[in-house]
């Protein structure tokens, strides 16, 4: 059963976050990234990073740059200190009548899963494999039950998480 997206207790998070968001099928994953802005915005985080890239397969290479970024003490020495607290990953992948989806949306998954786990950056994945354009204008478009709301909140769920874990 469909969750709805319920409202967040987390207020103004330490830390940069930063979006990665497909272009493909972009009225989707446009609603998706307005609606995680919006959550982070409420929560009193700064102004998000955004990165497009064409479609979800090359979202993990975005990712992990990012990933790769932040770890460097280069980086965070450019960037003021702010560390990146978490990375989220939007996009939305349609099924058709081949199986390219299916590998579309495992590869995506099994590399941001490789991406957080190497560079201890929460890395949420967001990148929805539908059946359909109706599961899609639900996930995506319904304010209810928006996923990019629901991909902020767990970014800054998991940006405290890590806080009280690392210090």
């Amino acid at each position: 059963m469909l969750r709805r997206v319920q409202p967040t207790r987390i207020q103004r998070p330490d830390g940069a976050f930063a979006i990665v968001a497909s272009r493909y099928n972009a009225r989707y994953v446009d609603a998706l990234l307005r609606a995680a802005q919006s959550e982070l915005k409420r929560a009193g985080a700064g102004k998000a990073q955004i990165i497009r890239v064409p479609g979800a397969y090359e979202i993990p290479v975005a990712a992990a740059q990012l990933a790769r970024a932040a770890s460097s003490p280069a980086a965070r020495q450019a960037s003021g200190g702010s560390r990146l607290s978490a990375i989220i990953c939007l996009g939305v992948i349609l099924r058709g009548e081949t199986v390219h989806a299916a590998h579309i949306g495992e590869a995506v998954s099994q590399a941001l899963m490789k991406i957080q786990l190497e560079h201890g950056i929460p890395v949420i994945h967001e990148v929805l494999l539908l059946e359909n354009e109706a599961q899609a204008r639900v996930r995506c478009l319904d304010p209810q039950h928006n996923r990019g709301t629901e991909a902020a909140q767990t970014a800054l769920e998991m940006a405290r998480v890590m806080e009280k874990l690392c210090g």
